[in-house]
């Protein structure tokens, strides 16, 4: 008659009841559009001959999530029976759901690189014509003021577009061995003017960590990001304050284990916790908040894209991150970066060493740009500057000039063109000139610049830039790569490395 005559412990588990809510009939189990299927499926198998099946339905406590129920005809114990078995598809869904949302994130992390780089010449241009027009107005011009006004928000974009380079793991990356409580400390000044005075900064270190290799930089602003993120989850609490705590902890392998996390690696680790003891965020929130664009906050108050910065330089760096938060009950995000084994921690130069632009303002460049507004802007930059420019607008066409109207002093050259890339043609240029020093402008990341082509005396510049820039670029780069006691550019000859 359809009614329920037994069912075991891990039926009821998977139904999400116990064993006094067993109801009375199969179609209670499930939402009210399914009793009908269950019904007849039911009916089905408990007459005639044996048979077996599936049926997709959603159960009544958990609606969201669809279950495989499996129906199978029993013969030979007395009354016909059936027996119905549930799949538990949650795990199954939560991975589906994960790699949908990978592929997602990659489809726009690509999307967002390619908008990216493309956008950053654009802007090249525009701010360059900008430092060119300025160039022939003084301050008290009527135009001063407008082309300024211009060349700010030309800078303003192209913050955008590191937070869009940051997010797809495209972005510049200038990677060096370091304590993660150096970064911390040379970071806690600039934090106590940020967070304000309703807030408690606490900053405590372990003893031990080992080094790790990242973009100071770069990792000053996942530690900045966080932190403000923290402050206004705590300023938006009534009554408005708490405590932003920064630790810094070792992280062994052991560690790792007891962790059992599917994730982290089993390594040893160094590992930076920013804590805040804000509002706290729900579940769903939390699922999103590495998404670009995705941002809690009032209109103008927020772009959405600090979160989706913070992740990528950090998987840019080879490191993970986690958060932890319950709504009320504050927010902690984890960071793990792998202990690098490798060379010993370097010293961080504040300031650049300083370059004679007198000594080298005769060299001759070779520059391989295929935008056209991009080439115009460098050439008429550095040909203010003295040097004897010759261009080309693609790696082919500069293999054709270097062949033609070489040798030259410096190649300033773009990474992505089209039939023959700045790698590619890099890499036939030094077969040619095995010491000819090159000045790469991109704005992809320079580690993957390196691994690509595995040449001594590369140099790079990320675009946007300026004139000051580019020419202070070309000025180090020819610097950099002159013999001791060189005074001038090597014009004639093989450039002697």
């Amino acid at each position: 008659d359809g009614r329920f005559l037994f069912a075991n412990d891990a039926f009821l588990r998977a139904a999400g009841i116990t064993e006094a809510e067993l109801p009375p009939y199969p179609g209670d189990l499930v939402v009210r559009e399914d009793k009908g299927a269950i019904a007849d499926a039911v009916r089905r198998h408990a007459s005639g001959q044996a048979m077996a099946g599936d049926v997709a339905l959603r159960l009544r406590n958990q609606p969201d999530e669809p279950v495989t129920l499996s129906l199978a005809s029993l013969r030979g114990m007395g009354d016909a029976a059936v027996l119905l078995s549930v799949k538990d598809n949650s795990e199954e869904s939560r991975l589906k759901r994960q790699v949908a949302q990978a592929s997602k994130m990659q489809a726009i992390g690509q999307l967002a690189g390619g908008v990216a780089h493309d956008f950053n010449n654009v802007l090249t241009a525009i701010i360059g014509h900008c430092d060119l027009m300025l160039m022939r107005h003084s301050p008290g011009d009527s135009d001063y003021d407008d082309i300024q006004q211009i060349r700010s928000n030309s800078n303003r974009a192209a913050s955008l577009t590191r937070h869009l380079l940051a997010f797809s793991r495209q972005q510049t990356l200038r990677p060096q061995v370091l304590q993660l409580p150096d970064i911390v400390s040379d970071t806690s000044e600039l934090l106590k003017r940020l967070i304000g005075e309703k807030i408690v900064l606490e900053v405590q270190h372990d003893r031990n960590l080992g080094p790790v290799r990242a973009d100071p930089g770069q990792l000053e602003q996942v530690i900045v990001n966080l932190a403000v993120n923290g402050r206004d989850a705590m300023l938006a609490k009534r009554p408005p304050g708490g405590t932003l705590t920064i630790r810094t902890r070792k992280v062994t392998a052991a560690d790792v284990r007891a962790m059992n996390s599917d994730i982290l690696p089993v390594d040893d680790y160094s590992a930076i916790l920013v804590e805040d003891s804000g509002t706290g965020m729900p579940p769903d929130v939390q699922a999103r908040i590495f998404e670009p664009f995705f941002t809690t906050k009032d209109v103008g108050k927020g772009t959405g894209l600090g979160l989706s910065t913070v992740y990528g330089i950090v998987k840019q760096s080879g490191g993970y991150i986690f958060v932890d938060s319950e709504p009320g009950q504050g927010t902690t995000f984890s960071i793990y970066f792998p202990v690098y084994r490798g060379g010993a921690v370097e010293q961080r130069s504040r300031k650049p060493a300083k370059v004679n632009p007198g000594q080298w303002g005769h060299a001759r460049l070779l520059l391989v740009e295929d935008e056209d507004m991009v080439r115009a802007v460098a050439e008429r930059a550095l040909t203010r500057q003295g040097f004897t420019v010759v261009t080309a607008s693609d790696g082919e066409d500069g293999l054709e000039r270097l062949g033609d109207s070489g040798p030259f002093d410096l190649v300033v050259s773009d990474v992505v063109m089209p039939n023959l890339d700045g790698p590619g043609m890099a890499v036939e240029m030094r077969k040619r000139m095995p010491g000819l020093p090159i000045l790469f402008m991109s704005g992809y990341a320079e580690e993957t610049l390196r691994q690509s082509i595995s040449i001594d005396q590369v140099h790079f510049l990320p675009k946007p830039f300026s004139v000051a820039q580019i020419v202070d670029a070309v000025h180090g780069a020819l610097a950099a790569s002159a013999t001791p006691g060189e005074q001038a550019p090597a014009n004639e000859g093989k450039l002697e490395t």
